[in-house]
């Protein structure tokens, strides 16, 4: 490994550690949902809050899965 590929390596583990604070972060609606939603019934809210989350963590790789296999069949029509 060549060393600047080392100082590229080091300098990209530092910014991400200098930055790792806005990762805490949520935006303000995901907060107001869960404060007004806590009041009520706690185990509810934070529930449907995970969901959402898996759910847009899971779109991109879906839409991924099913543009590959398209992207796939297309291949193959082409060389037969």
């Amino acid at each position: 490994m060549s060393a600047m590929r080392k100082l590229s390596g080091i300098i990209l583990v530092l910014i991400m550690l200098t930055l790792s604070n806005a990762a805490w972060s949520q935006c303000s609606m995901c907060r107001a949902v869960a404060e007004s939603g806590h009041k009520q019934d706690p185990n509810k809210v934070a529930k449907g809050l995970n969901n959402g989350i898996l759910y847009l963590l899971a779109m991109p790789y879906i839409l991924g899965g099913v543009a590959y296999f398209i992207w796939r069949k297309n291949k193959s029509r082409q060389q037969a």
